[in-house]
């Protein structure tokens, strides 16, 4: 999940006290351990990163699921690669956010979530990998799909450079909205925040907090 310009993708979650990172990797990790570190690739090409990161704050990420009091989440299997990959359905009480950064097809067990934070790596059309064993979504692609699955709200957060090029050209998806470093998203019903930023320092300021750095 490199890119040209952002820091990998990345979301810490947070409800209460826990704290949750989701992937992230180099200018996008907490800054003191969390009570999970998840991801949705266990042979991405950030891993090896990951790892460093995260075992020097004393934990192994994993792709696995994660339950402590009213807050959970849960790996789904999505379509990229040749080997498993996942996104996550993360859920406290009514509300339910999907973290799924990577994927070829729009994953169906995303329908009617509150918020998405979903792959961006292409603008209009595919990518796919050597051999056609999996690849990205185009923006076109998802932004369709999610507005047919009743996502309430879309997070294009893995931009890659044909994504990028088309943020700098002005141009906009139909339906979602670019992810933003250092912007709060508050889904509905209004129990948690997810915010897009760098690495660093969490600042709570919330019963119900989630930040994200997605790329």
């Amino acid at each position: 999940m490199r890119s040209p310009e952002l820091a990998p993708a990345g979301l810490l979650v947070r409800f209460g006290a826990v704290r949750v990172m989701l992937d992230g990797g180099p200018g996008a990790a907490p800054d003191r351990r969390p009570d999970a570190w998840l991801v949705t690739d266990a042979r991405a090409e950030l891993v090896a990163e990951i790892r460093r990161l995260a075992r020097a704050l004393g934990c192994e990420p994993e792709v696995a699921s994660f339950r402590h009091g009213g807050l959970r989440l849960r790996p789904f299997p999505v379509v990229h690669t040749s080997h498993l990959t996942v996104g996550y359905r993360i859920s406290a009480g009514p509300l339910r956010v999907v973290w799924a950064p990577e994927f070829l097809e729009f994953p169906r067990w995303a329908a009617g979530a509150d918020l998405m934070f979903a792959d961006a790596a292409s603008w209009n059309r595919r990518i796919w990998f050597v051999g056609r064993v999996g690849g990205h979504a185009s923006v076109a692609e998802v932004s369709a799909e999610a507005a047919r699955y009743k996502v309430r709200r879309l997070v294009l957060a893995h931009l890659g450079r044909p994504t990028l090029r088309a943020i700098h050209q002005g141009l906009r998806p139909p339906f979602g909205e670019y992810g933003r470093e250092g912007q709060e998203y508050r889904p509905s019903p209004p129990r948690a925040i997810a915010r897009r930023v760098r690495s660093g320092g969490d600042n709570p300021r919330g019963r119900g907090r989630w930040r994200a750095s997605p790329r």
